[in-house]
C-alpha cells in the first residue's frame, strides 16, 4: 500500500465555526505563543489507557500548564505515570484531591468514579472535560466534537463539566458534519468494528493472552469479553436493552441526535474485534438532497479533522492498523447507495484513543484557552 502523509489536524478557531488551516503545520504549542497564562492541570484516571494518552497529547501539543497533577485510585497512588519525554509524575490519589485552585480536570476513570468527583471539582471551580458516559445524556452538560459542534462548549458553565462523546460516535459525526451541512442527512445505518482498547488495559491484555492460548492448544475463560475474542468478532458491546439494542448503539443514536440533529434517524450494529486499537465504521447514509460521490468527496476533503483516502484499487483504503497513533478521521469506500434515492456509503476509521477520547478532549481543553473562558472563569472566581 502506498504510503498515507497525514494532514495537519490543528484548527484555526473563530467564535462560532471551526475552520481548516491550509497552511503548515504549526510548531507544536504555537497557538498559544505569546500567551501569559498557563493552567493548573489535573488528570483524572491517569493510569489507565486513555488517561495516559491524554497526558501524552497534553505534552505534545504543549497545552500551558504550570502545574499538572496525576490522579488515580488509591491503590494506583504512589506509582508513576510519564509527562512528554522528560518528566515522570507520582500519582495522587483522586479520592483525597483537592480541586481548588486547580483550573482544568480531564477525566477518565469510568463512569462511577466520575459520578462522584466530576461534580465536586465542578464545585471547587475547576472546569472538568470528562471522558466517561456519565454526563453525555445531561441537558445541563454540553456533549462536544470540537469540529462538529464547538458552540456547545459555552454551556459548561451551568456545571463546570463538559462530556465528552463515545468513540465510535466521534469518529462518525466528524465525517457526518459536513455532508449533514451541504445535503441534510435524514437516516444513518452504521456498523461499528471496534478495537479491544475501547475496553481499556483489561481488554487488550484478554485478547494477547487468549491469542496465545489458541496456539498452544489451551483455554483462556473470557474475563473482560462475552466469548472468546481471540480469532473472533462479538456483536455484543455493553449491556443489552429491552429493545434488543445494546447500550453501545443506543450511546450512538442519542450522542449523534444530541451533537449533530435531534432529526436524524440512527441504527447502529456494535462489533468487538480482535485489533488493539483504531476502530473502523461502515456507514450509509440517506439524504434529504440529492448528492454526488463527487460533491460527498469534496465536502469530506475540505472538512476540519478528515482525510479522505480513497483509491478505487487494491489497498487503497485506510484500516485501523494504519490509523494508530494518528489524529484524524479517514474516510475511504466513497460511493452510491443505491437501495435509497439520496444515499452515500462510507468507511472511516479512526485511533479511538486519540481522537476517540485524549485528543478531543484536548482540543476542548484548547478552545476553552482560545476563547479565554478559563482565563475569565478564573478572574471571575477572584
Amino acid at each position: 500500500m502506498k504510503k498515507v502523509t497525514p494532514k495537519t489536524d490543528r484548527f484555526t478557531w473563530d467564535a462560532d465555526s471551526v475552520v481548516w488551516d491550509k497552511t503548515p503545520e504549526p510548531a507544536p504549542g504555537s497557538q498559544f505563543a505569546g500567551s501569559e497564562c498557563s493552567f493548573r492541570v489535573a488528570v483524572a484516571g491517569a493510569t489507565g489507557a486513555v488517561g495516559r494518552e491524554i497526558l501524552k497529547t497534553l505534552a505534545e501539543r504543549n497545552f500551558p500548564i504550570s502545574e499538572v497533577a496525576a490522579l488515580a485510585s488509591g491503590r494506583s497512588a504512589g506509582s508513576q505515570v510519564s509527562f512528554g519525554d522528560d518528566r515522570v509524575l507520582t500519582v495522587k490519589n483522586l479520592d483525597k484531591f483537592d480541586f481548588t485552585g486547580w483550573d482544568l480536570a480531564l477525566f477518565s476513570p469510568g463512569a462511577a468514579v466520575s459520578a462522584i468527583h466530576a461534580p465536586r471539582a465542578g464545585a471547587a471551580g475547576c472546569v472538568v472535560i470528562d471522558n466517561t458516559s456519565q454526563f453525555r445524556m445531561d441537558p445541563e452538560v454540553p456533549l462536544v466534537v470540537p469540529e462538529v459542534n464547538p458552540q456547545a462548549i459555552a454551556q459548561f458553565t451551568r456545571r463546570n463539566i463538559i462530556a465528552n462523546p463515545n468513540c465510535s460516535t466521534i469518529q462518525m459525526v466528524v465525517a457526518l458534519k459536513p455532508l449533514h451541512d451541504k445535503f441534510r442527512i435524514k437516516r444513518v445505518v452504521v456498523a461499528t468494528y471496534q478495537s479491544v482498547s475501547g475496553a481499556g488495559k483489561e481488554g487488550m491484555d484478554e485478547l494477547l493472552a487468549n491469542t496465545k492460548v489458541h496456539y498452544v492448544h489451551d483455554k483462556n475463560p473470557p474475563q473482560v469479553f462475552q466469548k472468546d475474542i481471540a480469532f473472533n468478532v462479538i456483536p455484543q458491546i455493553d449491556v443489552f436493552m429491552e429493545d434488543g439494542a445494546t447500550k453501545e448503539e443506543w450511546k450512538m443514536v442519542v450522542e449523534t441526535q444530541k451533537i449533530l440533529d435531534p432529526g436524524i434517524a440512527v441504527i447502529a450494529t456494535c462489533v468487538r474485534v480482535p485489533v488493539f486499537i483504531g476502530h473502523a465504521e461502515a456507514v450509509h447514509v440517506e439524504f434529504e438532497r440529492p448528492v454526488s460521490v463527487g460533491e460527498a468527496r469534496a465536502a469530506l476533503r475540505h472538512a476540519p479533522g478528515v482525510i479522505v483516502y480513497d483509491q478505487r484499487e487494491d489497498g487503497g483504503y485506510i484500516t485501523p492498523a494504519e490509523c494508530q497513533g494518528e489524529d484524524a478521521v479517514y474516510v475511504s469506500r466513497i460511493r452510491r447507495d443505491a437501495t435509497v434515492p439520496h444515499g452515500l456509503a462510507f468507511w472511516c476509521v479512526s485511533d479511538n484513543l486519540r481522537k476517540g477520547a485524549a485528543l478531543n478532549a484536548v482540543q476542548i481543553a484548547e478552545y476553552l484557552v482560545a476563547h479565554d473562558m478559563l482565563r475569565k472563569k478564573t478572574e471571575k472566581a477572584a
